[in-house]
């Protein structure tokens, strides 16, 4: 469901792919080749939400924010299932691993990886290029190429998995 919000509708590039059961109401806009996965809530009614060119946003996340402090995306961004993004900035090509909360102030830098159930407090900055774990996140050690590739891997095939279900949009399931 596309909701407005006061002034404000969501801007949406014509090939994202957004599932089923998603919500984004408010300021939000979403740049192209992104995908928005089943129960995905994203909310732009406090502040704006900018999501970038190939982001996917996967099952059951919620993207919000506090006044004056936008949440913003930027391109290529993985964010597994599970994820809390608020009022933050998550930069380029970071993987945001499932069930973490990043919160109002914390930016993760450029190819970052967020280890799966992580808390990034407010405020807090994740330099580029490492893996940052724990409650709350500490860097843990840089990343290998191996991480790298497998980084690049995922947000790849959710992006292949995005287009496909954007082409069978319009085929539902049938007894």
């Amino acid at each position: 469901m596309i909701y407005p919000y006061g002034k404000h509708t969501p801007k949406i590039a014509e090939n994202v792919f957004i599932a089923d059961y998603v919500t984004i109401t408010g300021d939000v806009s979403i740049d192209e080749d992104s995908s928005i996965w089943f129960n995905t809530v994203i909310r732009g009614d406090v502040s704006p939400t900018i999501i970038g060119k190939r982001v996917n946003i996967q099952d059951n996340c919620v993207v919000h924010q506090s006044p004056n402090k936008p949440m913003i995306i930027e391109d290529e961004v993985t964010v597994g299932h599970q994820v809390i993004l608020h009022s933050s900035i998550i930069r380029k090509h970071a993987l945001i691993g499932m069930g973490s909360i990043i919160l109002d102030g914390a930016e993760i830098g450029e190819g970052a990886f967020i280890g799966a159930g992580s808390l990034v407090p407010p405020g807090k900055v994740i330099p580029p290029g490492v893996l940052a774990f724990g409650r709350p996140a500490k860097v843990i050690r840089e990343l290998t190429d191996e991480d790298i590739q497998d980084m690049k891997r995922i947000q790849r095939e959710y992006y292949e998995k995005g287009q496909y279900y954007k082409s069978q949009q319009d085929c539902r399931y049938k007894k």
